[in-house]
């Protein structure tokens, strides 16, 4: 799974990394984005245009806007089969831009857990492979929520955790978030496993377990 993650950049440097999308909100740094919480991503909605969405998708059926809780992460395998999932896949895509995320290490014959960052080897940002829906309230309040989509790690994470994050290919944004419907067909070939080459993990303090500890503090190496 993912359940945290981290987008650190200053606004001017994240235009400057993804120029073909325009920030119109204000986003300020962050070391500990965690589920509930607002994430930055990029609709299909065919503006470019960059929003907050809340972490956890709420699908527009669903009665108990508590449900958005439990969908913080949608595996790749079975998109095209869940209700949770089937009609987001189909017609609303996003990219949830973060430049690293977290796991944690089971370690052998211990309760505790070791959490790693993992992030790009060049500190580039990048853009995981989301979902996002429009949930309207009895009040008829609009909440814009998202999941990040998972797949089976890759060599780098697998000794971590069996799950990862889809990270997307700057050449298949342009797919991903074509407004018009796509079916399985069209998109499975990209949710697999970023290649490990590229990537870098290393375990970091246990204050990244709390929400509440963001800052920079979180990603020094132990």
């Amino acid at each position: 799974m993912c359940g945290r993650f981290t987008l650190t950049l200053e606004p001017d440097d994240l235009q400057a990394a993804f120029p073909d999308f325009f920030f119109p909100v204000q986003v300020v740094p962050r070391y500990n984005v965690a589920p509930s919480q607002p994430i930055l991503a990029i609709p299909n909605d065919g503006s470019r245009k960059a929003d907050f969405f809340k972490w956890g998708l709420l699908p527009s059926w669903a009665k108990d806007p508590s449900l958005g809780d439990r969908l913080i992460n949608a595996r790749a395998e079975t998109l095209g089969e869940k209700p949770s999932f089937r009609s987001s896949y189909k017609y609303r895509r996003c990219l949830i831009l973060a430049d690293g995320f977290y796991e944690w290490k089971s370690q052998p014959g211990l309760k505790t857990k070791i959490p790693h960052f993992i992030h790009m080897k060049n500190g580039q940002p990048f853009a995981f492979a989301g979902l996002w829906e429009h949930w309207q309230a009895g009040d008829g309040s609009e909440i814009l929520t998202a999941a990040i989509i998972t797949t089976s790690p890759n060599s780098l994470m697998a000794p971590i955790h069996t799950r990862m994050p889809v990270i997307l290919p700057a050449d298949s944004y342009p797919l991903w978030l074509d407004p018009a419907p796509k079916s399985p067909a069209d998109l499975q070939s990209l949710l697999i496993p970023y290649p490990a080459d590229s990537m870098e993990a290393y375990p970091v303090s246990t204050l990244v377990n709390s929400p509440g500890n963001d800052r920079p503090e979180i990603l020094v190496r132990e």
